[in-house]
């Protein structure tokens, strides 16, 4: 799949907006790219010494600092923790909102960053960088429930892991709107271990 491609999908692709009072506002990068010809993205694991979200799976992202928008933050997280440096105009459209147990509202912004780019992560912020082909995403969640919850828990079984929301959620609803697939992710819940 070519990023225009990519594009068009999104493009086509109704963003919801989450309006949460009181809730502090994040981006993340959905960031694709390709290796060898076979386009995915970059997803990272976060080191076990971190205060915030300890060895968990994350995208690059963090908080909207004052007189950034959603894009800026997402860009400018993926060149501190991925070390790639990105104009706007790589941006190839976004997700809806995803709001975490943790009181934040994540805006997923979607980028190109070209093909076979060198990356410098950052290892206070990144113990691992994964590339994941689209095809390595497009895998079959699983849903468990949890008693703190009614609402179904994702798992993505990737990376040899399995991935939580709200990375699990973003990556979901990404594979399924770039295979035509409208699919919606805000009701999906967290593990209690990423509610903090």
């Amino acid at each position: 799949m070519t990023p225009d491609e990519i594009a068009a999908r999104l493009d086509a692709f109704e963003v919801r907006r989450i309006d949460l009072p009181g809730a502090r506002r994040a981006a993340v990068a959905v960031t694709v790219t390709s290796v060898d010809e076979r386009c995915g993205i970059w997803v990272l694991k976060r080191p076990d010494d971190m205060r915030s979200h300890p060895g968990q799976y994350a995208l690059p992202g963090g908080s909207i600092d004052p007189g950034e928008d959603e894009i800026d933050a997402a860009l400018r997280e993926l060149e501190e923790e991925v070390g790639v440096h990105v104009g706007r105009d790589a941006v190839l459209g976004r997700l809806d909102d995803y709001a975490t147990r943790s009181g934040f509202v994540m805006s997923p912004i979607v980028c190109w960053a070209g093909p076979d780019r060198q990356v410098a992560p950052n290892p206070a912020e990144v113990a691992h960088l994964y590339f994941a082909t689209l095809d390595e995403i497009a895998v079959a969640p699983r849903f468990i429930t949890i008693p703190e919850s009614p609402r179904p828990v994702i798992q993505l079984p990737m990376l040899g892991a399995l991935i939580h929301a709200p990375t699990a959620a973003i990556i979901h609803q990404f594979a399924e709107v770039i295979a035509g697939r409208p699919t919606r992710v805000a009701d999906l819940e967290q593990p209690v271990f990423a509610w903090r």
